[in-house]
């Protein structure tokens, strides 16, 4: 399990702005909004790992994951479920209502990130290597 950069938050509960603080730490992600204010995508070469809702009560994180991955995390969590507007297999929805640990979610966001990048191109990995 990854645990970049957590010292500087608390262990248990994850808001919304320390998750996006920590999805920008991850090399090359880049945030933006292309379907308008209520989600912010993070993508890696072009690709997207993680999906940010804006504006709600109880923010929630969409996210790339193995098929079998997700089948358990769905069954052993109420606040995972299968990815809203997205492939219902490889993609799952969690609302960060302090159900899951910090340390986990941001394990599963490196889970996305590392699902994205092993699927790109030899050229785009290498650019992603040699970039800042």
């Amino acid at each position: 399990m990854c645990l970049r950069g957590l010292s500087q938050w608390d262990t248990y509960s994850m808001n919304i702005k320390s998750l996006e603080k920590y999805l920008n730490t991850l090399k090359g992600a880049e945030g933006s909004f292309p379907f308008g204010p209520d989600a912010l995508v993070f993508k890696v070469m072009g690709k997207m790992f993680a999906l940010v809702s804006q504006n709600e009560k109880v923010p929630r994180i969409t996210l790339k994951c193995l098929p079998e991955d997700g089948e358990v995390l769905i069954a052993q969590y109420d606040s995972v479920v299968e990815g809203y507007y997205m492939n219902k297999k490889h993609w799952i929805t969690i609302s960060l209502n302090d159900e899951l640990p910090k340390e986990m979610i941001t394990d599963l966001a490196d889970r996305s990130y590392q699902l994205v990048i092993s699927k790109l191109t030899k050229a785009n990995k290498k650019k992603l290597e040699e970039s800042d």
